[in-house]
């Protein structure tokens, strides 16, 4: 396998579709990673092909639809959820819905609470959706950098990196990167050093561990300033909170696995309106 091919799509079917080539990197992630796309590409669908970030205008108003049409279903089985996002900054009601899906769905493969048991499919998909729609919000409302991530519903997510794997993770990048997803059901040291949440469960902090087919396309750069600025402000959190947390090697995970770089020149305004992800192809 040398190449990631994806294929943009818009949603109205009205552009010519387009094919983006991304050279796969050589570390011993990648190879794991093919495994896991190959067993998804048999037993599912991209679950979300429209997973887009940091493009368009109206990413605002769609987060707020999105959201509150996921507590509406959710709340048509049973009513669980108390809040509604009515204003897309609202980092408060942000983290108690993402401690409902932390909840009520589970932490990683421990899918085994009387509701979920309970739930029919299209509410445990509401609920999945629901981990999504929060973490779109708080993309929108901080100014999100144009990407998009492609996952599959119901691939388990049981498999772990190796010790050494961690030597290939990186803190800078071009923009066209590939990177594995975080998989992980709770949140990163970044995520709680940046959310200030006061709903997360025990248990509910998890460093980058597991992996899958999931992965993310990063369309932006990071400099090594904008690295070291997240570093101090990650390790300023753990500071102040490490009597309850692991040791700070074990903690700062939080680096990018690279799987794959763009090829040719990106055309973010060709991306920007085909916001649909076609088909995704290893060759």
């Amino acid at each position: 396998m040398q190449y990631l091919l994806i294929e943009y799509a818009d949603q109205a079917g009205q552009l010519e579709p387009i094919t983006l080539h991304y050279k796969l990197r050589d570390n011993p992630i990648v190879p794991k990673w093919i495994e896991c796309v190959r067993q998804a590409q048999k037993q599912y669908e991209i679950d979300d092909p429209e997973r887009f970030y940091g493009f368009g205008d109206d990413q605002t108003e769609q987060a707020l639809i999105r959201i509150n049409k996921c507590i509406d279903l959710i709340n048509s089985f049973e009513t669980i959820v108390e809040r509604k996002v009515t204003c897309i900054n609202d980092q408060d009601a942000l983290n108690y819905l993402h401690n409902i899906f932390e909840k009520y769905h589970g932490l990683l493969d421990q899918q085994n609470n009387d509701f979920w048991n309970r739930a029919p499919l299209q509410v445990r998909r509401a609920l999945a959706d629901l981990n999504i729609a929060v973490h779109r919000c708080e993309s929108v409302y901080r100014g999100a950098e144009p990407r998009h991530v492609v996952t599959w519903f119901g691939l388990e997510k049981n498999k772990l990196l190796d010790h050494n794997d961690y030597a290939h993770a990186i803190h800078t990048w071009e923009s066209g990167t590939v990177f594995l997803n975080y998989v992980e059901i709770g949140k990163t040291l970044e995520d709680l050093a940046t959310d200030n949440d006061q709903y997360i469960a025990d248990g509910a902090f998890q460093p980058f561990r597991h992996y899958s087919a999931d992965f993310v396309v990063r369309f932006s750069n990071r400099t090594s300033r904008q690295a070291q600025a997240s570093h101090d402000k990650i390790y300023a959190y753990y500071q102040q909170h490490k009597d309850k947390l692991a040791p700070w090697q074990i903690c700062y995970t939080n680096g990018q696995f690279p799987l794959a770089d763009l090829e040719g020149d990106l055309d973010l305004d060709a991306i920007g309106n085909r916001q649909l992800v076609k088909s995704v192809q290893l060759i």
